[in-house]
């Protein structure tokens, strides 16, 4: 889909979706319950749908009822036995999440997903299987995991995606003895840990700091059934309030006040990139960086470190929005963890956008063209996480046609 943006002054009250990362947790601790759980707030976007196929798939069951709610009877994954593969489609959460639990049953599990997930690195769960005897079987489609994985003292490096750790926070309580996670300094995106931890108590599991690099498991849990919420979802809010630093005025609503998602920093930092030319570390809300680069474009430029986890997303998200960009007359630097924004010219889009199939640098770019005008191809994968995007984006008095 081609979507051709006008230029407009964006204004309206805006809802801000349900958070995708704290719906992954919160169905994930719901499906290893033995009893019923309900959860309010569960967004209809393809990667919470993945999650909610592969605990299907595990024995699960998830059913959305007429008051909005989520309901989900879940099971004892140590006797999972799926006949179908999990389908992780294209949710690294998904993936990263479900391995573990994968490996609790000792059962043949698949997980399968598309080649563009199944490209992205794994090499911890690999090198854990492979120190423990697990089988661990990886090819362009899926990944094929076999035994059981034990309690004991794990480490993990923390300058990779958190996903990995919160993976092992998921499958560790249900292990018969107690655990350790070590995290090997530097730590990004401590506060996805965070929401992990948070959500496990939701649900009754004893999981914490150790010390400031160490996790600490109580082994042979049980996850108790409850009932809760999901808050609003700051990353995908951060594309609305962006158009208030381009000269819209837009409330954006149902953001929690005091929230543990690190995303929440994009006020103070959108407030930056408005006054000056910032220099900003994004490791620990790497999700920020397109919509931050596209800002930067617009106002003063930018220097962005932390950047290296971008290249290995939906896309090459540091690429792509660099190669975007310059068709809107912009100079673009990247560096081996940094990307640096210098708006030499910036104006119209020379040609159509692309969106390189990735959710962010669509709705990146869109916040641009509503000052500039202008199309983006590719426009459909909105709907990995924010299928409603371009409906809210109208209802705030932007013109949208699509082909």
């Amino acid at each position: 889909m081609t979507v051709t943006i006008k230029p407009g002054v964006a204004s309206g009250k805006v809802a801000a979706p349900p958070s995708k990362s704290i719906a992954h947790r919160l169905l994930i601790c719901a499906g290893m319950c033995e009893g019923e759980s309900f959860i309010d707030g569960i967004a209809d976007c393809e990667d919470v749908d993945a999650t909610i196929d592969c605990l299907r798939a595990l024995g699960a069951a998830c059913e959305r009822l007429a008051d909005g709610r989520m309901r989900v009877i879940g099971c004892d994954m140590k006797k999972a036995m799926p006949s179908l593969p999990l389908p992780c489609r294209e949710s690294g959460s998904s993936l990263r999440f479900f391995l573990p639990i994968a490996l609790l049953s000792g059962h043949n599990v698949m997980l399968k997903g598309a080649k563009s997930l199944m490209h992205r690195p794994m090499e911890v769960y690999e090198k854990i299987c492979g120190e423990n005897g697990l089988l661990y079987i990886r090819d362009d489609d899926n990944i094929v995991v076999k035994g059981k994985l034990k309690s004991g003292n794990y480490t993990v490096i923390g300058n990779i995606s958190s996903q990995f750790i919160s993976g092992l926070l998921f499958a560790l309580p249900n292990a018969y003895g107690d655990s350790t996670i070590t995290i090997v300094p530097p730590i990004e995106s401590r506060s996805y840990i965070a929401l992990t931890l948070s959500a496990l108590g939701k649900f009754g599991i004893d999981a914490g700091w150790q010390d400031d690099h160490t996790l600490y498991i109580k082994g042979n849990q049980k996850f108790k059934p409850c009932s809760t919420s999901v808050e609003g979802d700051y990353s995908n809010a951060a594309f609305f309030d962006a158009l208030n630093i381009i000269g819209g005025n837009v409330e954006v609503t149902g953001l929690a006040s005091e929230s543990l998602q690190g995303d929440s920093v994009y006020k103070r930092y959108f407030e930056l990139i408005s006054k000056g030319t910032p220099a900003i570390h994004i490791g620990d809300c790497p999700d920020l960086g397109p919509v931050m680069f596209s800002l930067a474009a617009a106002k003063h430029g930018g220097v962005f470190s932390g950047t290296k986890r971008l290249k290995i997303k939906e896309s090459d998200r540091c690429e792509s929005m660099a190669e975007e960009l310059r068709k809107f007359g912009v100079s673009v630097d990247i560096g081996d963890d940094t990307v640096s924004v210098y708006p030499v010219s910036f104006g119209t889009p020379t040609e159509v956008l692309s969106g390189h199939n990735d959710h962010r640098i669509v709705m990146s770019l869109a916040v641009l063209l509503t000052k500039v005008g202008g199309k983006i191809s590719g426009a459909e994968a909105v709907s990995k996480s924010f299928p409603d995007f371009f409906e809210k984006l109208e209802g705030l008095g932007i013109e949208v046609e699509y082909d």
